[in-house]
């Protein structure tokens, strides 16, 4: 199921904005960029990823930043050592005493402060903050997929409610179907053959007829399996596997039921019903795809 979560977090010096996009997919995948220094933790992000979108997906984009009092910049300790040694030195060569040196001297004689191109680099706090944005981003997108669920479930509800009522409309239907077939087969039979036909071989012939053209069991198996549908869109009660797949798959059996329906309408206004029915259970095999 598509969605967007975008949190960000702030501890101590370290502050990390994390998004988080989904898209639909069969298996729950995660690609994460952006953690740089932070790379270690890259499997730990995305366990909590699949773990909270269950299948789709996921791309996450992770910025992180840490100041030190506002300056992005470190203490090179090594290269002040050596600059103050230097200095100490030059200063007792020109006859001044060591003391003479100050912190000024120093920062204008070398590169002792340098950008904090580590920053992150093992940094609990840095670290502390994207699993806080994560958690912010990952609510966040939860409930964009709920309000999603919640209207594709009213969709999918209501295209499932149509093909019921078609399927009603074709069981309403089915006798008046039956015995116009069955005046048809005796007028054709009349004029095929002489006035010594056998009533019990005409009879016999409107009972293969009707056999073939019933849609009874159809249409039993039919609304069994719309009843199954809905109770898995209310989620009444939990089911061992994941939603999605108990919707894709009694969408397929709903599918079979109504193409058997049109096979067996020899009629147009059942037809027309069947034809109803497979645009409606098209659209609902689509929108499953989106189920988690």
């Amino acid at each position: 199921m598509t969605g967007f979560g975008r949190g960000t977090a702030r501890v101590d010096a370290a502050e990390a904005t994390v998004e988080v996009r989904t898209v639909n997919g069969r298996y729950a995948e995660a690609t994460v960029r952006g953690l740089g220094p932070l790379a270690g933790h890259e499997a730990e992000v995305q366990r909590a990823v699949k773990e909270a979108i269950g299948r789709g997906t996921a791309t996450v984009l992770v910025s992180v930043t840490t100041d030190a009092a506002g300056t992005g910049l470190r203490l090179d300790r090594a290269a002040a050592q050596a600059v103050g040694a230097l200095l100490r030195d030059a200063a007792q060569a020109a006859g001044l005493p060591p003391d003479s040196v100050r912190l000024d001297d120093v920062l204008r004689a070398g590169r002792v402060l340098v950008p904090d191109d580590r920053a992150g680099e093992d940094d609990p706090d840095a670290w502390a903050a994207v699993q806080a944005a994560l958690a912010d981003a990952l609510g966040r997108l939860e409930a964009m997929r709920q309000a999603e669920g919640a209207a594709l479930r009213d969709d999918l509800a209501a295209r499932a409610d149509a093909v019921e009522a078609a399927a009603a409309a074709v069981d309403a239907r089915a006798p008046q179907r039956l015995d116009q077939a069955r005046q048809r087969l005796r007028d054709r039979l009349a004029e095929l053959a002489d006035a010594s036909l056998d009533p019990g071989r005409l009879e016999a012939e409107a009972v293969l007829l009707a056999d073939k053209l019933d849609v009874t069991e159809e249409v039993v198996r039919l609304r069994s399996h719309l009843d199954q549908f809905r109770q898995s869109l209310g989620a009444a009660a939990p089911v061992e596997e994941p939603v999605g797949r108990r919707l894709n798959f009694l969408s397929q059996e709903i599918g079979r039921e109504v193409n058997t329906v049109g096979s067996k309408a020899n009629d147009a206004e059942i037809t027309r019903l069947a034809v109803s029915m497979k645009e409606e259970v098209e659209k609902i095999r689509e929108q499953v795809q989106n189920v988690v």
